[in-house]
């Protein structure tokens, strides 16, 4: 100890050091113990606002919009998005190959079943069945003459027989001339509406080549697709109700004219087929189509709009209106209180409700999104949602 004490103090240098290093460090410590505190004190200062502004937005009304309950007449119904066809529809195109005689139609014109739309260069086809008429007559004439000789034994009955072989080739011919000759003419096989001509004049055709589209539209039908759970509830006959978004605020009625008499493995969906009189002609084959189905009697039951509800995995609810107290002017005081309703089917805007909801109970329809069991609210109606059984969309 004394031998150290001694190095200690004929040098002096460890001493110095050591009072050297301890204010640096002093000093340090300090300024962290003021970052420290100050970061520490930020974090209590925005932790207590935002306690305040949350304690305050709590107690805030909340504005909604609401909606009483009441009973509304309801038509259960099956929606189903169709696809419009034509009742005969079909792409014309000649049989043959050859080159563009005639045209006698024009771009989005009618035609008559049986009507001559176009016709191929004949070339030497007529001429070619002229001398085949000719060669029939002739082995008539034949036929004839030797009939006569046979029952007068002037010929035999090899030679008659040939005679009535050749006159039946001979016709057999002038059939098949005249079937090669009709192959050259595209008609119409049904009456309906042309579309574009897709040929000119002159133009070389092959077999097959599609001429023009026809398409017979009155009536015109609609295909579509509904659960086997609702095949029951569908029959032939049922009226249907059809609506397309090129005429908003427009619905077709038809009926139901065939069910398919399977039901899809893969989807579980059966096809149904409704017929619509189209005299007009506004609906063409191609447009998809909303189709509604109208079945059992109406009944009245509580309904909702479909904003009001909160849809959960645990179930379905509502925001209920309910008065509690008075508020700062004397007034009083409004709640929400959450209630858990079983629904039914849907109509459009609107959801019927089985249970959970009484007539003339007030529920929230907008704006609960941002409620809780207990928030105050303040009601304004001033913009409703829509409500419709029948919503369409506004005209642009």
């Amino acid at each position: 100890m004394s031998q150290i004490d001694t190095k200690t103090a004929a040098g002096g240098r460890p001493a110095v050091a050591r009072s050297a290093l301890i204010k640096p460090i002093v000093i340090l410590l300090l300024v962290a113990a003021v970052i420290l505190g100050g970061v520490l004190g930020w974090h209590l200062f925005i932790g207590r606002m935002m306690g305040k502004f949350i304690a305050a937005n709590a107690s805030a009304p909340q504005t909604v919009s609401t909606y009483v309950v009441k009973p509304l007449a309801w038509q259960s119904e099956t929606v189903a998005v169709g696809d419009v066809r034509a009742r005969q529809g079909a792409d014309l195109a000649a049989q043959i190959a050859g080159v563009v005689d005639q045209i006698r139609f024009r771009s989005g014109g009618t035609a008559h079943a049986g009507e001559t739309l176009l016709r191929l260069r004949l070339n030497d086809d007529p001429a070619k069945l002229a001398q085949l008429i000719a060669q029939a007559r002739l082995a008539a004439v034949t036929y004839r003459r030797d009939k006569q000789q046979f029952a007068v034994q002037a010929v035999s009955k090899a030679v008659l027989d040939a005679d009535l072989a050749n006159l039946q080739s001979a016709r057999a011919q002038v059939a098949a001339q005249r079937a090669l000759i009709a192959e050259k003419y595209v008609r119409a096989p049904f009456s309906g509406r042309l579309g574009i001509r897709q040929v000119d004049l002159g133009q070389y055709l092959a077999a097959g080549t599609t001429v023009v589209t026809l398409q017979a539209l009155n009536p015109i039908l609609v295909d579509f697709y509904v659960p086997q759970q609702q095949l029951a509830m569908i029959r032939k006959g049922q009226l249907a109700y059809a609506t397309v978004d090129t005429y908003p605020g427009v619905r077709f009625t038809g009926k139901i004219v065939a069910i398919n008499s399977k039901v899809d493995s893969a989807s579980r969906n059966v096809q149904v087929r409704a017929q619509f009189a189209n005299p007009t002609e506004r609906l063409v084959p191609g447009m998809f189509a909303n189709v509604t189905i109208d079945y059992g009697a109406s009944r009245q039951i509580l309904t909702v709009p479909s904003t009001a509800i909160t849809y959960n995995p645990y179930g379905d609810t509502v925001f209920v209106v309910q008065r509690a107290g008075v508020d700062a002017h004397g007034k009083p005081g409004l709640i929400a209180r959450q209630r858990f309703v079983k629904l039914g089917s849907r109509r459009g805007d609107q959801v019927a409700v089985l249970s959970g909801l009484a007539a003339g109970d007030v529920i929230v329809s907008a704006g609960q999104l941002k409620l809780h069991n207990g928030s105050p609210l303040a009601i304004n109606n001033s913009v409703l949602p829509s409500d419709s059984a029948h919503p369409t969309p506004p005209n642009e």
